[in-house]
């Protein structure tokens, strides 16, 4: 890959379990984007069968059995991807429902977060005179930035767009969120998306964590778009896409599962 950025990205979780708990972890870059996987691990302790699959959506699923008491969890992947920052292209347009495709249809409706039916009159109340195409996602990108303050534990698992649209305040799920309900509410196909951003260029006053945005589908192809950080950003690698956040879910637990403590690390090899 020309002008290739190698990035080593993964995590590691530690957590208890008063019983044997069916999990399924998403924590893999998905398989056919730009970026390419060089190499990955895992390692559990205790050691614990697993299998991969694809979802609905084609973000890779590893499904184990969580043992009784303490247990460890790490993934650590090489990547290789761009170095470019997010594309962007001014001149995309807006496709009338009708001309958009089959499959991508299923991002116009209302999800489990995205409330768009509840939130149409406010969004063409904000957006409706702008004109359509690329230029008014990026208004829609910039409104919710700031319009919402970023502060960690400010929201919660059930927290929705609407939710976080009235109290002014969340994490970049609700950013990411909120912005996929406005899009949609305009009948612009949005898709929530999940993984790792490093932050190459020292613009974050954060610690690294998992990272969350959303795309929207205009001319023929998704476009990448960041509320929480209004800007084009270098190394992203997506994990998974779905409608919300249910669909990405890092970890899914069928028992009395508790993370204890989440490292997360990505940064240039």
């Amino acid at each position: 890959m020309k002008d290739a950025l190698q990035i080593r990205v993964g995590c590691q979780f530690s957590g208890s379990a008063s019983e044997k708990s069916p999990a399924v972890f998403q924590l893999q870059p998905f398989h056919g984007d730009p970026h390419e996987i060089l190499e990955e691990s895992w390692h559990i302790e205790p050691d614990v069968s697993r299998h991969e699959y694809f979802d609905s959506y084609g973000n890779r699923c590893q499904r184990l059995t969580v043992p009784r008491g303490k247990f460890t969890l790490r993934y650590d992947a090489l990547v290789q991807t761009p170095a470019t920052a997010d594309p962007t292209d001014a001149t995309a347009d807006e496709l009338a429902p009708a001309d958009l495709p089959d499959d991508v249809l299923i991002y116009t409706s209302p999800s489990r977060y995205c409330l768009s039916d509840e939130m149409a009159a406010t969004a063409k109340e904000l957006f409706g005179a702008i004109p359509p195409g690329y230029g008014r996602v990026e208004k829609i990108n910039a409104f919710v930035h700031n319009h919402l303050e970023y502060a960690l534990g400010t929201s919660t698992s059930v927290t929705t767009a609407l939710a976080a649209y009235e109290n002014g305040v969340g994490v970049c799920r609700d950013f990411a969120h909120l912005a996929v309900t406005f899009c949609r509410a305009l009948d612009i196909p949005a898709r929530y998306t999940f993984g790792y951003l490093p932050d190459i260029d020292k613009i974050s006053m954060y610690p690294m964590d998992f990272h969350a945005w959303f795309e929207a589908y205009l001319g023929d192809r998704w476009w990448t778009f960041d509320p929480r950080n209004n800007d084009r950003r270098r190394g992203r690698i997506v994990v998974g896409r779905g409608c919300d956040a249910v669909d990405v879910a890092m970890v899914t637990t069928y028992g009395d599962a508790a993370l204890n403590e989440l490292t997360v690390w990505s940064d240039l090899a």
